[in-house]
C-alpha cells in the first residue's frame, strides 16, 4: 500500500474498505504500553474485556512498559506490533534514524500532552507559572515534562533558567514534595493522583503547560511502518476496537474501570477512576470537537516537529507525513465526544 499524505487521511477512506473478521481464527498482536497498567490506559482494557478487539479478528497481548522511548524501541524493533508512546519521542526517534520510518502514529491519544508541575502552596508556587521563580523542581534527569520546559518558558516569556531543578527517580517525586525536599515537581497531570492522595488538593496549584498555550501533541497509538504496510487490515481492526472503547469510556468511565481491576487486581479503583477524569480533559481537550477524536491539525504537529527538533537540539529533523498514518480512522461521526 502507497503511503498517502496527512492531510488526505483521517476520514476514515481506508477503514470503511475493511471487512470484519469475525468469522476467520483470530490474529495475534502484541501492544506495549508506556509504563504501567492503571485508569490512564483503561480504554484499552475496556476493549479487550467486551471482546471488541475479538470483533475484529485480534488477539491483543497488552504488556506494561519502560517510557515512550521504550515503546518505540519495541514496535522498531520488530518485538511489538504496536505501541503507546509519546509523539516528541517518536520526532526524536524518526529524526535520529533518517529514511523510510519505522513506526507511525495511527490514532492520537491524547490531544493534548498532560504535562503539568505540581507545587505546594505554602512555598509560595500559585496558578502563575512566575511563582517557580527561585523554586526547586524534582523531576528525573530525562523526562518529558521537564525536557520540554524550555517550549513553555519560551510561551511564557520567561527564563529557561526560572527555577532551579532537583533530579530524582519517577518514584520519589511524590515523597520530595511531601517531605519538602523540594518545592514542586513535574508530572503528567494523571500520574500526580498518587501525590493528590496525600496530600489535600487545596494544598497544591497545577501549572498545565497545555493551559500556558504549548500545544503538544502527547501519547499516539503507534504501528510498525511493516505491519501497516503489509497488514493494513489487522491495524485498521485495532484502531476500530480502541475508538470504540475509548469514546464509551468518555460516556462512562466505570466499565473500563473494572476492566483494568480485572486485569490488575490491586490497584485502587477510586484512584484510577480519578485518573481516569484527569486523563479525559486531555484525551478530549482542544480541537477534538473540531476534527473528532484521534486525528490532528497538521500545522500544529509542524510547529511541535519544529520545537522538539530545536529544544532537544537534534541534527535531523522529520515530517508530519513521516510522524502519522491516519487512513485507518473510523469515520468522524464514530469519533465524537458524547454529552
Amino acid at each position: 500500500m502507497q503511503r498517502r499524505s496527512l492531510l488526505s487521511l483521517g476520514a476514515g477512506a481506508l477503514a470503511t474498505s475493511f471487512v470484519r473478521a469475525q468469522n476467520r481464527p483470530l490474529t495475534r498482536l502484541k501492544f506495549t504500553l508506556d509504563f504501567r497498567i492503571s485508569g490512564q490506559t483503561a480504554p484499552f482494557f475496556l476493549a479487550q474485556s467486551k471482546g471488541y478487539f475479538r470483533d475484529e479478528g485480534l488477539d491483543v497481548q497488552i504488556d506494561v512498559g519502560a517510557g515512550s522511548v521504550a515503546s518505540i524501541t519495541r514496535v522498531a524493533s520488530g518485538a511489538y506490533d504496536l505501541g503507546f508512546g509519546d509523539i516528541s519521542a517518536l520526532i526524536e526517534f524518526n529524526a535520529n534514524n533518517p529514511g523510510t520510518p519505522l513506526v507511525q502514529a495511527v490514532y492520537q491519544y491524547y490531544n493534548r500532552a498532560p504535562f503539568v508541575i505540581v507545587g505546594r502552596k505554602d512555598r509560595g508556587i500559585t496558578s502563575d507559572f512566575r511563582s517557580l521563580a527561585g523554586k526547586r523542581i524534582a523531576a528525573a534527569a530525562v523526562e518529558a515534562t521537564r525536557r520540554a520546559w524550555p517550549m513553555a518558558a519560551r510561551k511564557l516569556g520567561v527564563k529557561n533558567e526560572l527555577f532551579d531543578w532537583v533530579t530524582t527517580d519517577f518514584s520519589q517525586r511524590d515523597n520530595v514534595i511531601v517531605r519538602g525536599d523540594a518545592d514542586g515537581a513535574t508530572y503528567f497531570h494523571d500520574s500526580a493522583v498518587s501525590l493528590f492522595q496525600r496530600m489535600p488538593a487545596e494544598q497544591l496549584s497545577v501549572l498545565s503547560y497545555a493551559q500556558a498555550g504549548v500545544d503538544l501533541y502527547g501519547n499516539a497509538v503507534l504501528a510498525s511502518s511493516r505491519l501497516i504496510i503489509e497488514r493494513p487490515q489487522l491495524v485498521a481492526g485495532f484502531v476500530r476496537a480502541c475508538n470504540r472503547a475509548i469514546v464509551e469510556t468518555l460516556a462512562d468511565p466505570l466499565p473500563a474501570i473494572a476492566a483494568v481491576k480485572q486485569r490488575e487486581p490491586m490497584i485502587d479503583e477510586r484512584a484510577e477512576l480519578a485518573r481516569w477524569r484527569i486523563t479525559a480533559g486531555y484525551v478530549a481537550a482542544a480541537d477534538t470537537r473540531g476534527h473528532g477524536l484521534g486525528d490532528v491539525r497538521k500545522l500544529l504537529v509542524e510547529r511541535q516537529v519544529d520545537e522538539v527538533v530545536g529544544v532537544y537540539g537534534l541534527k535531523n529533523t522529520t515530517s508530519a507525513d513521516a510522524l502519522y498514518h491516519l487512513g485507518f480512522l473510523p469515520p468522524k461521526r464514530e469519533r465524537e465526544v458524547r454529552a
